[in-house]
């Protein structure tokens, strides 16, 4: 096996539009909507409740991180602090959630490309994504971190403009303040489906929180860890106000949150029907980015894992092995090929491709971020009183109502439809993962090269 090592590339340009981007996906842009039907304009509280959780995790994550800046990350801590079964679930069972979500961006690029071309089936343009990303991550790390960067940076400045104009056509409205507001409570009042409405949301809105832990699986990579991971941190909780409550704010003063269907992305209908129809195209290029931007960070976390697993006799050994360039190609190769199955999915199933892949990331989502609370709590008990250099607030007192609010979540997934599928083969799933560490390497250690 090659004696490379990965190569420190990502800068910390890179790290912070990474983190930055990774709050602002196909979730946000397309899957908001199911999200909005089922609470109104009162949608802005669940995401507000659900990322003040996504970042307690990730403060403690990030803790972890700083103290040991490794690749495949919270696979490698839970194999190292709780034990070698949680070590080769969570590792398996995020290169899973991801594989889904790649396949759910995979579907989202059709989606966005037939709001323009409706005669390209929503396989080609799939096919066509894969192969583009695919090639690029198997150059160096750094044409991956420079991509994500300009991916990002459209990203987020599509969303600063949305609100911007948002607030001008609210601004400029023929009714004064705070009539021109009126839309948040006129269709129903602003909790429309009551408190258990909100509390559904949140099953629905939680998968678009996932992919922000991937700055941890960057850490391994990055230059300056201990300078770079933090401050990217930090901006989590801030990016959420901003860009999850900020834009439904936006939208829901805009237009009646009961018209906002879910054939194509809110932002789009919206500026459509407030006769913008050149913002609709330029919103649609910038989704359509977004779902690249989160598809390739897929593949890019997926061979990370990979490659971590192998590392820690949890995977195929070689599944370890590194190009001149420092990147794990077979890792990638074999994460792209199997997000193959999307083509036929969307070949088969054009119309409920999203929602099936929604369901299933969304469980596997949550059983990472479990780990990495309960990991969290092994960390600090082997510490022994040490002081890190980013400590967790509020231990631990955070990492146990994280881990009641998530599995509250896991509750709430059983009561929506679409999604309680995805609980029901959660015991058959983790039963699976249980199944594959007593076989691997015949229970004796690591698997054979």
């Amino acid at each position: 096996m090659e004696k490379q090592q990965m190569v420190r590339g990502l800068k910390n340009r890179h790290l912070q539009m990474i983190a930055l981007g990774g709050a602002i996906g196909t979730g946000l842009f397309y899957g908001s909507a199911a999200a909005l039907n089922m609470a109104g304009p009162a949608v802005m509280l669940a995401y507000l409740g659900g990322g003040l959780i996504i970042y307690l995790i990730m403060r403690m994550l990030g803790e972890m991180a700083v103290a040991e800046p490794v690749s495949a990350s919270f696979s490698h801590y839970a194999h190292k602090y709780w034990g070698s079964f949680p070590g080769f679930m969570v590792g398996w069972n995020y290169w899973f959630n991801y594989l889904i979500v790649s396949m759910a961006e995979l579907t989202a690029v059709g989606i966005y490309v037939h709001f323009w071309w409706p005669e390209i089936p929503q396989w080609v343009s799939a096919l066509l994504c894969l192969t583009a990303i695919t090639a690029l991550n198997l150059v160096k790390v750094k044409l991956y971190g420079e991509t994500e960067f300009w991916l990002a940076m459209v990203k987020v400045a599509a969303i600063l403009g949305m609100i911007i104009l948002g607030l001008y056509l609210l601004a400029t409205s023929p009714l004064n303040f705070p009539a021109n507001l009126a839309n948040m409570w006129e269709h129903g009042g602003f909790f429309p489906k009551g408190l258990w409405g909100v509390a559904l949301s949140v099953a629905v809105l939680m998968f678009s929180f996932g992919g922000i832990e991937l700055i941890g699986i960057t850490a391994g990579e990055a230059e300056n860890p201990e300078k770079s991971i933090p401050r990217a941190i930090n901006q989590v909780l801030w990016r959420i106000l901003l860009f999850y409550v900020g834009t439904m704010a936006v939208l829901t003063a805009l237009w009646p949150w009961n018209e906002i269907g879910k054939e194509a992305s809110p932002f789009v209908q919206i500026f459509v029907n407030v006769g913008i129809p050149a913002a609709a195209h330029i919103l649609n290029f910038v989704v359509l980015m977004a779902a690249v931007s989160v598809y390739n960070s897929a593949i890019y976390s997926n061979s990370r894992m990979l490659y971590g697993l192998a590392k820690s006799g949890n995977a195929p050994a070689f599944l370890a092995r590194l190009s001149a360039s420092g990147v794990p190609t077979v890792g990638i190769l074999v994460s792209s090929g199997l997000t193959l199955t999307v083509v036929i999915i969307n070949y088969f199933f054009p119309g409920e491709a999203f929602m099936y892949m929604l369901a299933v990331a969304t469980c596997a989502a949550v059983i990472t971020w479990i780990s990495i609370a309960v990991t969290h709590l092994k960390f600090r008990a082997r510490q022994k009183g040490r002081q890190n250099i980013f400590p967790s607030p509020f231990f631990p007192v955070a990492n146990y109502l994280c881990l009641v609010f998530l599995a509250g979540v896991i509750f709430l997934m059983t009561q929506v439809e679409g999604l309680a599928i995805s609980v029901a083969i959660l015991p058959l799933w983790l039963a699976a993962l249980w199944l594959g560490y007593r076989l691997r390497g015949r229970g004796r250690g690591d698997f054979p090269c």
